[in-house]
């Protein structure tokens, strides 16, 4: 049995990978299917930046996850941006 604490902390760490990431593809996994382009509730072409093996880094993305959890081949997946970094 999970602890409450635990749930909370789990939390937290998502939603501080969903304000702080970026979409980053494995494009030699892609073959172009464009079902995360199609779920993406403000139309980026998801797909182009899985083809040309670019992160999405587009001010508009949500980061809402529609594209990384609908991709069948696990192409997508969410790493932290070097955007928010600390300055020493």
């Amino acid at each position: 049995m999970m602890k409450l604490g635990g749930l909370f902390e789990t939390d937290r760490r998502r939603r501080k990978t969903l304000v702080e990431g970026q979409v980053v593809p494995e494009s030699s996994r892609c073959v172009q299917c464009g079902i995360c382009s199609f779920y993406c509730p403000i139309n980026i072409d998801v797909r182009r930046h899985a083809w040309e093996g670019v992160p999405v880094i587009d001010s508009h993305c949500l980061t809402c996850g529609e594209c990384v959890m609908r991709c069948p081949r696990g192409v997508l997946r969410f790493e932290r941006s070097e955007l928010f970094r600390e300055m020493p």
